[in-house]
């Protein structure tokens, strides 16, 4: 067990002791919130903070100069206002002045101090530090000055200088990457720090017993406030729980033991979920299903650096063989089938479509074997003859899709074979190009299509770029397009990148994804965003 920080001791009837740490009990009388999280967190450390179990403790641990609302908005958090230069190159940022670090033993009398610019400053040079090896390092990689990108004015007052004009640079600061912390911890507590997070945020970390449980209790100097001038969060505690058996996790649901559960597993979904993707029946008096669009696009990848001899050697280097693929299967029935008709399919591009404003989209892939035999035809390789077989490779989770596209393959004569292998193995064939086939999904970052449309910018190396896609006039658009202040114009070059990502089909969409809650009728203000972050401030339990 390792402690997080502050010694909080609560009584109540039910009295539980951990071995090793400070005592914690719950009061009855508390609101506590309990959740799973299936897979391990592995820091509490916003700079590590990249997959979910990490990115949604950390949301509750710290902020960030700016937030999103539920509409994925930047809005103030840290930073009450901001103001940009006539060149777009300096970016302004107030503080508030009433922002705290939680109480901690790295600050004098275990009192945590107000937060100042030089803080953030501190964070964000901690970001990009080589030495730190941050997974978030990427997020000011080649758009901030490479000599004083970020400038303390005062204590209230923050300067970002950038090395060119990058519209996008709000939205990437809402990443949890990007939270504020105090030198204090770091250098109290060295790489420790994973396991004594201090932040800012509406909860402080009273323990962690890694693989077992974390236990948070409410910030009593959180700044935030509600639209009614209550201290957020209304929430007493939350405990997360780490059940890596989803059947086990739903059945503690249903008795009581977890108040929410994200997602359901595939081997749940038909006793969870009728066909067209609603809560079955036999649930509706204990529980409800909140779903909502998800910015997670799931499709298959194609190796297209043309210096790979497996790109030499496979017929997946003719683009009309990879339109083919396109257009051999049925999106809407591999939802229905296999989904359950939970998300969207995707046949417009590889941008989910709420971030394009919903835009009439004509170059997307629709269910069409006529015009993928004829495309089979026009690459020489007539009803499949002559084609070679291609290898597809994925992981066990969904190893269902890889079956379906295989059988819809072969009725137009395509020869899919699959190899499943495991997702860390995935993850370095993908890295080191030995893969020409791959399963892949982009789940976004922020709110902005042009963190989908980098993954494909030839000035990207691997990762993102795992395809290697390099197209001339879709780089100069995503230069034009990152520098555009007028954001209709930039949505125009966001649509016309997309459409020409799908024309060379280095991709394979399948579907838009959604986002399942399952939550009791006690729970109130657990609402689903478009990415999926844990957001408990608003949260109430009856």
């Amino acid at each position: 067990m390792r402690m997080c920080f502050r010694l909080i001791v609560w009584f109540s009837a039910c009295v539980a002791v951990l071995s090793g740490c400070r005592s914690h009990q719950a009061g009855a009388d508390k609101s506590i919130f309990h959740l799973n999280l299936s897979s391990p967190v592995t820091s509490l450390d916003p700079a590590f903070a990249s997959d979910q179990p990490n990115t949604w403790s950390v949301n509750l641990l710290y902020n960030g100069l700016v937030q999103l609302d539920a509409d994925l908005q930047v809005k103030p958090c840290i930073a009450k206002d901001w103001s940009l230069s006539s060149d777009r190159l300096t970016y302004t940022f107030y503080l508030r002045s009433d922002v705290y670090f939680h109480d901690d033993p790295c600050f004098p009398d275990n009192t945590g101090r107000k937060v100042v610019a030089s803080d953030v400053a501190y964070a964000f040079n901690r970001l990009i530090d080589p030495d730190v090896a941050a997974r978030g390092n990427w997020v000011f990689n080649n758009i901030v000055d490479t000599v004083l990108p970020f400038e303390v004015i005062n204590d209230s007052v923050l300067q970002v200088h950038l090395l060119k004009p990058f519209a996008p640079f709000l939205q990437r600061l809402s990443i949890p990457y990007c939270s504020v912390v105090p030198h204090e911890a770091i250098e109290k507590y060295g790489l420790d720090f994973r396991s004594h997070p201090v932040g800012t945020g509406p909860f402080t970390c009273v323990q962690w017993d890694e693989g077992e449980l974390i236990i948070l209790h409410r910030f009593e100097r959180y700044f935030e406030r509600d639209a009614f001038g209550y201290q957020l969060p209304y929430l007493d505690a939350v405990n997360i729980h780490f059940i890596t058996n989803k059947s086990t996790e739903f059945l503690k649901f249903l008795s009581g033991e977890l108040d929410f559960v994200s997602d359901v597993d595939a081997a749940l979904k038909d006793d969870i979920l009728t066909k067209d993707g609603q809560l079955q029946p036999k649930y509706a008096d204990d529980i409800q299903l909140i779903k909502g669009p998800y910015l997670n696009v799931e499709y298959f990848s194609i190796l297209m650096d043309t210096t790979n001899v497996l790109v030499q050697a496979s017929p997946l280097s003719f683009q009309q063989v990879r339109q083919a693929i396109n257009y051999a299967f049925d999106r809407n029935e591999m939802l229905l089938f296999l989904k359950n008709n939970r998300g969207e399919p995707a046949t417009a591009g590889i941008v989910p479509p709420a971030l394009l404003n919903n835009p009439t989209v004509s170059y997307g892939y629709t269910y069409n074997p006529d015009t993928a035999l004829a495309l089979l035809k026009a690459a020489g390789f007539e009803n499949g003859v002559g084609l070679p077989e291609i290898i597809v490779h994925t992981t066990e989770q969904y190893q269902d899709i890889a079956v379906y596209l295989k059988d819809k393959l072969e009725d137009i004569g395509i020869a899919l074979t699959i190899e499943t292998v495991d997702p860390r193995l995935m993850r370095e064939m993908r890295l080191n190009g030995t893969t020409m086939f791959f399963r892949s999904s982009w789940i976004a970052d922020y709110a902005d299509a042009e963190n989908y449309l980098t993954v494909f910018y030839g000035g990207s190396d691997a990762p993102p770029n795992y395809t290697r896609y390099h197209n001339s006039d879709y780089d100069v658009l995503y230069a034009s397009a990152v520098a555009e202040p007028d954001y209709a114009t930039r949505l125009t070059y966001y649509r016309e990148m997309d459409s020409i990502l799908i024309r060379d089909a280095p991709v394979v969409p399948l579907f838009y994804d959604e986002v399942f809650r399952f939550v009791r009728h006690n729970i109130t203000g657990l609402e689903p965003n478009g990415l999926n972050m844990l957001d408990l401030r608003y949260v109430r339990k009856k």
